[in-house]
Formats: C-alpha cells, sequence, structure tokens
C-alpha cells in the first residue's frame, strides 16, 4: 500500500455532531499494534486553510482573508511568528544587492511583509531598513526586529483581516478525496475535528499537510538543527568598542534603536584573533551575528548542532534539544568571561523549540535551481522577486538584481489544491540558501495566500487559475513584479 492509499484508508472522516472529549476504547491488541475505534468528526467549514502560522503563514492568512475569502490558520504554539521570532535574526532581505554591485537600490518586496515592517515601526519593534556599513557585499540593509512584538503586531493584523486563528491547535491528517484535499484533521484541547475548504496552504516548515496528503517529498538533512539565545544586560556600545579594538567586526549597521536614530543594531563579530575564545565557539558550533533593537541587549547568539538523522526523527530532536540548551547557557557564559560590556548579562530569550532551515522537501510542479537564482532568471507566472543570497558574498544574484519565484514552484505535485511555502520548497541546497530566507518566505506566503483565495472564490483548483487574475491580485496588494 503506498502512502496516498494509507492516508485515504486511516484519515478519512464523516460528518457528525460535535463530540464530548473521549478515551479510546480497545478494540483489539495484536503484538505493537492497538486498533483505534473510528470516530466521527465535527466539520469546520472555510474557503481557505493554512496551515502553520510562521513566517510564510502568517502572510497568507492575511493576504487570503484580504481577497474575501473564509480563511483558517491552524498553530501549534499559542503566537504567530515561527523561525521569524525563533529564530531571532533580522529579517533577510527587502532589498536587492545595490551597494556591492553599484546599482540602483530597489526595494523588491514590499506587499504585507512591509506593512508588517511600518507596524513593527510604530510600536518601537524594528530597527528599520538599515543601511549596511560593513559587509554590504551580504547584504544592503538589516531590517532587526523585536520578536514578542512581532508576534504581538502579525497577531492583531491577522484578527483585523478576519481571520479564524486557531492556536494551541495540531495538524494531525488530512482528508483526501482522490488528488484533491478535502480537509485538514486538527486537534485540540476542543477536542478532534476536520477543516474543509476549497484551498489549502502548507506553512508548517517540515511539510506536514503535504506528507498527509501524500505528496512526494525527501528529508535531504542539509543543514544544522539551531537555537538562538538573546542575552540582556549587555552595553551594546561597550561591546561593539571591543570588537572594534580587536579587528574582529564582520558586520555593522546602524538604525532605530529604543527609539533613537542612528545607533548600532546589527554587531557581527569574528572571534580569530582571539583564539581562546575562538575555539570554545566552535566547540558550541556558536556564531556571532547580533541584532538588537534595545539598549543593553543583544538579540541573536545561534548555537548549531548537526545531527545524524533527520529532524522529523523526534528522539533525536529530543536529544538535542537538551544539548543545545547546554550549549547556549555555555554560550552566556563566554560572554560574561571574555567580553567587555557582557559581566552581568543573562540569559533573556530562547525558542521554545529547536529551529531548522530544512525538515522535509516537498516536490512541487517546478524546483527552483541554483542558475535561476544566480542568472536573475524571471519567469511568465512569477508572485514575486528577491534579491539575496544567504551564501553571498560568495554567491551572488547577477549584478545586484533579482530573480523570480514562479506560481507553479508553490503548486504541490500530485495535488489538485495545496500550496506550499516557505522553507519546504526547493530541493537544491544552494538554491535553497536563498528561498528559505524569511523575506522571500513571506513574499511567497502572500501569493500562496492570494492564490488560494482566487481558487476558492472561483471554485477551482490550483492549476486552473488564469496567471492573469493573480497578477492583478497580487499588484493590488503592493507586490512588486519585474516582468
Amino acid at each position: 500500500m503506498d502512502r496516498r492509499e494509507f492516508s485515504k484508508r486511516m484519515l478519512l472522516a464523516g460528518a457528525g455532531a460535535p463530540l464530548a472529549l473521549d478515551t479510546a476504547r480497545v478494540t483489539g491488541d495484536s503484538g505493537d499494534y492497538c486498533d483505534e475505534p473510528a470516530r466521527r468528526l465535527p466539520i469546520r467549514r472555510f474557503d481557505v486553510v493554512v496551515a502553520g502560522a510562521g513566517t510564510g503563514g502568517v502572510v497568507a492568512a492575511i493576504a487570503a482573508a484580504r481577497q474575501g475569502a473564509n480563511t483558517a490558520l491552524i498553530e501549534v504554539k499559542g503566537y504567530p511568528g515561527g523561525t521569524v521570532t525563533e529564530g531571532g535574526t533580522a529579517l533577510h532581505s527587502f532589498f536587492n544587492l545595490w551597494k556591492a554591485f553599484g546599482v540602483e537600490k530597489r526595494q523588491v518586496v514590499r506587499g504585507i511583509p512591509q506593512e508588517i515592517v511600518e507596524r513593527l515601526m510604530k510600536v518601537g519593534g524594528c530597527s528599520g531598513h538599515a543601511e549596511m556599513l560593513t559587509a554590504y557585499d551580504y547584504d544592503s540593509v538589516c531590517t532587526a526586529i523585536d520578536t514578542e512584538l512581532y508576534k504581538l503586531v502579525t497577531f492583531e493584523m491577522l484578527v483585523e483581516a478576519g481571520v479564524h486563528v486557531f492556536v494551541n491547535t495540531l495538524l494531525v491528517g488530512a482528508i483526501m478525496d482522490g488528488s484533491r484535499v478535502r480537509g485538514a484533521i486538527v486537534e485540540s484541547r476542543a477536542g478532534r475535528e476536520a477543516f474543509y475548504a476549497q484551498s489549502f496552504i502548507d506553512c508548517t516548515a517540515y511539510g506536514d499537510l503535504a506528507a498527509y496528503a501524500g505528496a512526494k517529498y525527501t528529508e535531504p538533512n542539509d543543514y544544522p538543527v539551531c537555537n538562538s539565545v538573546g542575552i540582556g544586560n549587555v552595553d551594546i556600545d561597550k561591546y561593539h568598542a571591543f570588537i572594534e579594538a580587536n579587528k574582529l567586526s564582520g558586520q555593522l549597521a546602524r538604525g532605530m534603536r529604543s527609539g533613537k536614530a542612528d545607533q548600532i543594531v546589527r554587531a557581527g563579530a569574528e572571534w580569530v584573533n582571539l583564539p581562546e575564545l575562538a575555539r570554545a565557539a566552535r566547540a558550541i558550533g556558536m556564531a556571532m551575528i547580533t541584532t538588537t533593537v534595545h539598549d543593553n541587549y543583544l538579540m541573536f547568539i545561534k548555537c548549531n548542532l548537526k545531527l545524524p538523522v533527520s529532524p522529523t526523527d523526534r528522539d533525536a530532536v529530543a536529544k538535542a534539544e537538551l544539548e543545545i540548551r547546554r550549549r547556549m547557557a555555555q554560550a552566556v557564559e563566554l560572554f560574561r568571561k571574555h567580553v567587555p560590556g557582557c559581566e552581568k548579562a543573562f540569559m533573556a530569550r530562547t525558542s521554545p523549540k529547536l529551529c531548522i532551515r530544512r525538515g522535509r522537501c516537498i516536490e512541487c510542479d517546478y524546483d527552483i535551481t541554483l542558475p535561476d537564482v544566480l542568472e536573475g532568471r524571471h519567469f511568465d507566472d512569477e508572485i514575486m522577486v528577491y534579491g539575496f543570497h544567504d551564501s553571498a558574498p560568495r554567491l551572488q544574484i547577477k549584478d545586484g538584481g533579482t530573480y523570480g519565484v514562479p506560481y507553479r514552484a508553490l503548486c504541490v505535485k500530485g495535488v489538485e489544491n495545496l500550496y506550499a511555502c516557505g522553507m519546504m520548497i526547493t530541493s537544491g541546497h544552494e538554491a535553497h540558501m536563498s528561498t528559505r530566507n524569511t523575506v522571500c518566505c513571506m513574499g511567497q506566503g502572500q501569493g500562496a495566500g492570494t492564490a488560494a483565495a482566487l481558487c476558492a472564490a472561483r471554485h477551482c483548483d490550483a492549476r486552473d487559475l488564469p496567471y492573469g487574475a493573480l497578477r492583478d491580485a497580487l499588484a493590488r496588494g503592493g507586490v512588486y513584479l519585474e516582468v
């Protein structure tokens, strides 16, 4: 039996009245397995269901709702934001690499992602698009954020758009009707339910909904897992003076910090001139590119750990969670011991779980390649353009230009009404080092959410949507396109 048939047999559910919370009763017990009794699930009906309120999911849900779609957003945690809030680094990147190439400065990602930045600026939760003063061959701007305010602002924007936000709710299955997703099965303390819709978007990071729907995928395990720690009670200016005096500076940007302009908001350090600290940092996988929008706070100190297996392996991840938290505590101690301005620093923020750059890679109708990215290729069905590569300056988009993300790169192969967006698309590692970045995921979210709503309104599947209608709707939503 293949995965698709298994999903159909095991996850099909019918309509019924809401059931009280109950306990499964044993109907069979054979060796390593027991039989769970069949249940009738209550159905909730929507136009669009978005699974995952992370980087792309927030934007997808807002975009769908603004198109008039009755939209549900499912999130296992109690807040939106995903990797943006859990990774804690700056958003990369709204602009082309203009400074490195001496070309026209263009903000190439706009629309809802830019609205989020503007809302954050109003409450002191963002540095703005702070121009990089050094290392601008890596990125032209640093858009640092307050991770906690990001959760609040995006939650408010979702509610304002009319999205039905279901936090503390776990996606546990898909209901299939041939090659179409008919519903998503969810569980919460309210019980087990089926969410039916015309269109579905997988923004779970791990590709959970696509996997439940029987889509093909791989598990490359080609990145370390990580977590980041924010440390408080840090004298930012004293810290920066130290890295400058010791010729350790790698990146520098100035922007809004604690309500004041022209303050340090990004201060990358390379420890090569401090061998003892460098050795200790390598031993715990510590990367030091800090960002902040507050005085006395370093928001982003990352510790990496390479897993021997895919991060979908629950037991391996449990061990990694403990090890990384030990490493984060060691990182704070290193700062206290070696870095002036950090003598009384303490751990102020960690992610609730380890972060990944890729779990599953979902097969879609088009797979963006590294030549597509580096040569700045554009497509006749693109939903956004992007101008940043996270391996710069080693890998850069030609002439400080952009490449396009085609609509078909979001359409899950073999499933008629399911989109994937964010870090689960793009199979090649080096191409993925561009498409997985936060701002690219946000732009993909607006494209997927807009398309899903249009399909729901037209009662059509993803591949039947006229591109002209999608392009016009994206333009009305403030999306910047070059072709």
